[in-house]
């Protein structure tokens, strides 16, 4: 069943100190997938909150990522059970009438999917306004054609996420954007660490598609020079059996390097994700997830491009390490790595293990 949101805090202000639209404004924001997204989306709920502090949010994403989320003032998760209660038809019927239940008065749809978009159409019988996010697609079309290529810096996404909640009459500036405290690290995980002084780096190996992942030869390559600076404890996270397995067999040749995946639990591994000096990822969620908590990212991009608007928040284009476009100038095919032309299998290759160690030594 789904998970009824809990009480909110924070509303506490005297009614005559609130405005009339904030005392009333209870807006459902809606991202069900992927994790990248929903990370890309704290940063943006985090301005939007401290911007209106009096707003209540409630956010219909999948159980999983609701720690992702965790800290938000006055933000609250609705559980989506899209497997079960919420699947199919009269499964978005039941969710529908559930959350107009709940009070809501207007909706930032960030996904802008088919199921929302059915969403939509039922809030509208319940006259709740709804907007959804731009995802610029003729844009991104430009940007990723092989050829009259438009090879232009978009929108970012955050800035998208961002636009929905001012057509709501909600305008937020993304630079009033402030990182939380570092998180404090349980037993467990401090038995995973260890006690030393050396500088903490995640490394996050893995992407959804191939097109994006670093040659695992290469990777090797990165993690040996980092193990022998004797300067760093590398930390390697991934997910599943398959991604499991690898980090084990690279983890265990170097003394400095632990593999974290399948002994943590995933708000654990944002705990240690929050305390990072560093994390090298692929253009891939853990990106994403290191950046809302303002460590330092530097990413390995492949036929995909920081212009089609997913470069990690608060990252320099410095950080995002791309392969040689001289020599690959179709980049980006694609918008997410999907759509790989013959002959740039191999794209990643161009970037050398020296380029990426140097980087981030001094990063």
């Amino acid at each position: 069943m789904a998970a009824q949101p809990s009480k909110t805090e924070n509303f506490t202000d005297s009614p005559d100190e609130i405005p009339k639209e904030e005392r009333t404004a209870h807006i459902l924001v809606i991202r069900l997938s992927a994790i990248g997204d929903v990370a890309m989306m704290v940063t943006v709920l985090r301005v939007l909150t401290a911007t209106y502090p009096n707003l209540k949010i409630t956010v219909l994403t999948r159980a999983f990522f609701a720690p992702v989320l965790k800290g938000i003032p006055n933000v609250e998760v609705f559980e989506a059970d899209i497997k079960g209660t919420h699947k199919g038809i009269f499964g978005l019927y039941r969710l529908a009438k559930d959350l107009s239940n709940l009070g809501i008065n207007a909706v930032a749809d960030l996904h802008n999917v088919l199921r929302s978009n059915f969403l939509k159409f039922l809030f509208y019988f319940y006259g709740i306004s709804v907007k959804q996010i731009d995802k610029g697609r003729a844009e991104k079309k430009l940007l990723t054609s092989e050829k009259d290529k438009v090879f232009k810096q978009l929108k970012s996404t955050h800035q998208r996420y961002a636009d929905v909640f001012a057509e709501l009459g909600y305008p937020i500036d993304l630079k009033n954007h402030q990182y939380p405290s570092k998180q404090k690290l349980s037993q467990k995980i401090r038995e995973i660490t260890g006690t030393n002084f050396l500088k903490w780096v995640g490394v996050a190996p893995f992407a959804q598609h191939n097109s994006k992942v670093y040659p695992l030869d290469l990777m090797e390559e990165v993690l040996n020079q980092l193990n022998q600076s004797g300067q760093l404890k590398i930390f390697l996270f991934g997910g599943g059996k398959s991604e499991t397995k690898k980090l084990e067999e690279l983890a265990s040749k170097y003394d400095n390097v632990i593999s974290v995946a399948g002994k943590l639990k995933f708000e654990e591994e944002l705990a240690l994700i929050a305390n990072l000096d560093t994390m090298l990822s692929m253009d891939s969620g853990n990106a994403h997830l290191a950046a809302m908590y303002g460590v330092p990212v530097i990413t390995l991009w492949g036929v995909t491009h920081p212009y089609a608007g997913f470069k990690a928040f608060g990252q320099p284009m410095e950080n995002c390490i791309l392969p040689d476009l001289q020599k690959f100038p179709k980049i980006p095919t694609s918008v997410y790595g999907n759509i790989v032309p013959e002959g740039y299998e191999n794209v990643m290759r161009s970037i050398s293990p020296e380029k990426v160690v140097e980087k981030i030594l001094d990063s």
